[in-house]
């Protein structure tokens, strides 16, 4: 056998164990369920299908993780290639005999030995599978290469992010035409109703994989989008502004992680699946409760069982109370920060498999305090629960609950946190904290891995007691707002993990303190790639 033949099946050899390996790794990963540590994350649509594009990436990467271990097989294999070469007796090659019926390099080792010519077949025949391997492993290389973003730094980077193209028509007065959340009274010159298009709710996000440090992964994550507002020039609209949605950073260890940046409210992680309103979170002001927050937090998990696990996070919060910044580009306190505490929150969630789905069950604490200035404070808190129930292998019900007070700055009492008497500058004005309670629940079927049906109804009803309890009250925010309800039906099909289509009606009602209340209609048609 020519020295550059051995080398070549050698080459082969050791990238078709390569090969092996990605495939075991690929498989492993699409059949273990994801870590509770992530369970935030998963309930965000965008996520979970950039993690179907993500699988092969994953597999490939465990190949160059496990390089080292290669080289060191290469160099046995090399030593035994050369006694074969020099015909050594097995007794003096460097490695011991493979047992009867196996194959090292070529040489068989079965009583009696091979003859030539069929040993020679044996070799051609591995070969041409070995080369058939090889190209395919080799696209596979070509096709992570192609995604690869240059850092900096030494360590990996990752970029994604969605294209979302909203066509949509609105039947009635609404506060954001393209994803409303509060419908008010119609104006006399107003039409009745919109039609537009957007691409503003398309997002770009980056993933930095970083050193291991004291045994912990690092990593971190950067979301943004274009729902910043608009452009003062013809046509602004359709420039959306880019803003920051989120920024995390963490180190993740076996059973614990720790978390530091911007980031959902994790005592508060569900939220329905809707691909009409991805700029904020579906059911804003009618009983969802959500904020982007600058955040530190811990997480511990325990298994319990083989298919169950709980999962204790405590963080501390800015403390927000919902206001809009004074100026544009100076930051004043607002009152939770004057208060000069942070925010506080805890979560426990347990976790179980059922139908080949995670059924989770959480409840969830949040504490803040408020300084609006001459000793007017106030304590701001809720208590809530979430689940999401798989019913059958194709059915689940998901929803959240809570009661709580002082809650506009993560989305409760329709976005406001306190009443006040009177011009809140004066010292004279009393404050009240507007007390409230909310939801929502989603049913959603999935007859196919392609495709899915969802139907969501939430509400979020401030305490008519509080509304009524200053004669003529102010707020920042609509004060005379007594409920908001909405509810929506829709599908998603994904003919491919990076691409999909959506169909969405909903159904918004807001109810005011004098008793009227106003509907409006909201129809929706996505087309999203994802990348």
């Amino acid at each position: 056998m020519s020295r550059t033949r051995a080398c070549h099946i050698l080459r082969l050899t050791v990238m078709a164990g390569c090969l092996a390996l990605a495939c075991a790794g690929f498989g492993q990963s699409a059949a273990q369920p994801p870590s509770s540590a992530a369970d935030s994350s998963l309930n965000d649509p965008v996520r979970e299908l950039r993690e179907q594009v993500r699988e092969l990436q994953s597999a490939v990467a465990e190949i160059r993780a496990e390089s080292q271990r290669y080289r060191a097989e290469t160099a046995e294999l090399r030593k035994e290639m050369e006694a074969v070469r020099s015909g050594a007796k097995p007794e003096e090659r460097p490695t011991a005999d493979p047992a009867p019926g196996t194959e090292v390099a070529g040489y068989s080792a079965a009583a009696g030995g091979v003859p030539d010519g069929a040993r020679e077949q044996k070799k051609s025949q591995r070969t041409a599978s070995l080369e058939e391997q090889f190209e395919l492993l080799s696209g596979k290389v070509d096709d992570q290469y192609q995604t690869k973003v240059e850092s900096a730094s030494k360590y990996r980077m990752r970029l994604s992010g969605i294209v979302l193209l909203n066509l949509f028509s609105n039947v009635g007065t609404v506060d954001n035409i393209d994803f409303p959340s509060i419908v008010y009274d119609r104006p006399a010159s107003a039409s009745g109703g919109s039609i537009g298009a957007s691409l503003r709710q398309s997002q770009i996000g980056l993933e930095v994989f970083g050193p291991r440090v004291a045994g912990a992964r690092t990593t971190a994550d950067l979301q943004l989008d274009l729902a910043g507002g608009f452009s003062r020039t013809l046509n602004g609209v359709n420039y959306g502004l880019l803003r920051l949605r989120t920024g995390t950073m963490r180190l993740d260890w076996d059973q614990t992680s720790i978390v530091a940046g911007q980031d959902g409210l994790f005592f508060s992680p569900s939220s329905p699946t809707s691909f009409a309103t991805l700029a904020e979170p579906a059911l804003t002001y009618a009983g969802n409760l959500w904020a982007w927050v600058p955040q530190v937090r811990v997480e511990h998990r325990w298994s319990i069982g083989e298919d169950s696990n709980l999962v204790v996070q405590g963080g501390l919060l800015d403390p927000q109370s919902g206001e809009a910044p004074v100026f544009s580009y100076y930051r004043q306190p607002q009152a939770g920060e004057m208060s000069r505490q942070p925010a506080y929150a805890t979560r426990v969630a347990w976790t179980h498999h059922v139908f080949g789905q995670p059924l989770r069950i959480g409840a969830g604490g949040y504490y803040s305090r408020q300084n609006y200035g001459y000793g007017r404070m106030v304590d701001a808190w809720a208590g809530m629960t979430d689940w999401d129930l798989p019913l059958s292998h194709q059915l689940s019900l998901s929803g959240k609950f809570y009661r709580g007070r002082g809650l506009g700055g993560v989305g409760g009492g329709i976005g406001r946190s306190v009443l006040f008497s009177g011009d809140p500058s004066s010292p004279l004005t009393e404050v009240r904290a507007l007390n409230s309670v909310g939801g929502w629940a989603q049913l959603k079927y999935r007859p196919a891995n392609k495709v899915e049906f969802n139907g969501t109804f939430g509400q979020d009803i401030p305490y008519t007691a509080d509304l009524r309890f200053f004669p003529t009250p102010q707020a920042y925010g609509d004060p005379s707002l007594t409920k908001n309800q909405e509810g929506f039906v829709n599908v998603v099909y994904r003919p491919r993990s990076d691409l999909l289509f959506s169909a969405e009606y909903r159904h918004l009602k807001t109810y005011t303190i004098d008793n009227g209340n106003y509907g409006a209609h909201h129809i929706n048609l996505t087309m999203g790639v994802l990348f």
